[in-house]
């Protein structure tokens, strides 16, 4: 099965034959619009040139990607300022999953960084000044002093720990990244 990446690249190269322009092409149209909402630029595209969903999705997803910040940015954001004291913490968790293979996904969203592997199996996110919480997905494993229920944190985690110090990535949370890393 190809991966996202694979299936995008022959998206791309289909893309003349099946819409008449290239990706360059559609890029330049599609910012010369202004627009800054994908669902915005995917309505433009269908309803005023004709192309189906599945290719106006993704030149709305290659038209915002080419306008946002570098990753690198994302994360410097979220770790400054008050919250510059948490970037060890986030370091020493990157350092963990970074171990558990070559598949691990490191994906910064503007607010937190979403872990994945097939599925997202945990994300990192800097909720307070003096406060790092830690998004598993660990579906089925009771949750306990530590191992917090994710209740209002996040939707899309079944289990929060709270990380102050970056002495609190210990031996225990490891565990748990690898074991949700394992389900994902």
């Amino acid at each position: 099965m190809a991966t996202p990446e694979e299936m995008a690249a022959t998206m791309i190269a289909n893309l003349k034959e099946k819409t008449g322009k290239t990706l360059p092409q559609w890029l330049k149209l599609t910012r010369a619009s202004k627009l800054e909402k994908h669902g915005q630029i995917v309505k433009l595209l269908k309803s005023e040139h004709g192309v189906t969903h599945g290719f106006a999705n993704l030149i709305a997803h290659k038209t915002l990607a080419a306008g946002a910040p570098p990753t690198g940015d994302l994360i410097g954001t979220q770790y400054s300022g008050k919250k510059a004291d948490l970037r060890p913490i986030y370091d020493a968790l990157i350092a963990a999953v970074s171990k558990f293979g070559k598949d691990v996904e490191v994906s910064p969203k503007k607010a937190y960084v979403s872990l994945r592997r097939n599925k997202q199996f945990a994300l990192i996110q800097p909720s307070t000044a003096t406060r790092l919480d830690l998004g598993l997905n660990l579906k089925g494993v009771p949750a306990g002093p530590r191992l917090e229920a994710s209740g209002s944190f996040n939707s899309m985690c079944s289990h929060r720990v709270r990380l102050s110090a970056k002495s609190d990535v210990d031996a225990e949370v490891k565990a748990w990244l690898k074991q949700a890393y394992g389900a994902a």
